[in-house]
């Protein structure tokens, strides 16, 4: 099964021609999926804090007071950071 045709399209790429800072998410997230670990970090840098991130915000929503929001707003903030050392790695 082609799953890259039911992708969802950037909406920055297609309006602007720029790629945003979660662009190759998804298909990072297949890579992934296949288990070629090397090559889905080559695409998107980001895509393990960002896992790491959702996951966590998943139990702070589930589990009331099970995560603190410090640690979540730590997480965030280092997720970003990955987006854009990411961003700065794949086109600089």
């Amino acid at each position: 099964m082609n799953l890259e045709k039911y992708m969802i399209p950037c909406l920055s790429k297609t309006l602007f021609g720029v790629e945003c800072l979660g662009c190759g998410f998804q298909r990072s997230f297949l890579l992934l999926l296949k288990g070629d670990l090397t090559a889905s970090f080559q695409m998107y840098p980001a895509l393990f804090t960002s896992l790491l991130f959702l996951v966590l915000l998943g139990f702070h929503f589930i589990y009331k007071g099970f995560i603190s929001q410090k640690l979540i707003l730590v997480v965030a903030f280092i997720n970003v950071l990955f987006m854009i050392a990411g961003y700065f790695y794949k086109h600089f």
